[in-house]
């Protein structure tokens, strides 16, 4: 298990073992090796992610976050693991590699105002930047994926 502190000075665990009651998702996507994020109408660029709806699998709601935010099919997904966020009211999420196949045109992104594609989440502006791609646990895991074979082709 690793330990990081986030942005609001809470203590964040990163396991790399399998979490079926994660309430929520991450999915750090790339296509033709660029990396996808949205852009979140209040927090900025980041990826993309959110909760479980009820009787959803994980990979379903990876997959339903991704397409709703970034208009983005994905092909194939690999679990990574979770984090856990201790606060009052801890949360956990899991983590997933996705390759993505396409990206479509929405008219409605919901909560995000649609896909952006950088080789690099230092290519993010910082006044763009939400503070979630600052965050040190959210940093580890997309240096992970850098190398990551998952994504070699």
């Amino acid at each position: 298990m690793l330990e990081f502190m986030d942005f609001e000075e809470r203590k964040v665990t990163l396991e790399f073992k399998e979490n079926e009651t994660a309430g929520h998702v991450l999915a750090i996507c790339r296509m033709d090796g660029k990396y996808l994020l949205t852009d979140h109408k209040v927090r900025g660029v980041e990826f993309s992610g959110g909760k479980v709806e009820p009787e959803e699998t994980l990979e379903e709601a990876v997959r339903r976050e991704v397409f709703e935010e970034t208009g983005a099919s994905i092909g194939t997904l690999k679990y990574v693991g979770y984090y856990t966020v201790h606060d009052a009211k801890p949360f956990t999420k899991a983590v997933y590699f996705a390759d993505v196949n396409d990206i479509f045109f929405k008219c409605d992104y919901l909560e995000t105002m649609g896909p952006l594609m950088f080789e690099s989440i230092d290519e993010v502006p910082d006044e763009k930047r939400s503070m979630l791609l600052e965050d040190d646990c959210i940093r580890y895991l997309y240096e992970m994926s850098i190398d990551d074979a998952f994504f070699a082709k």
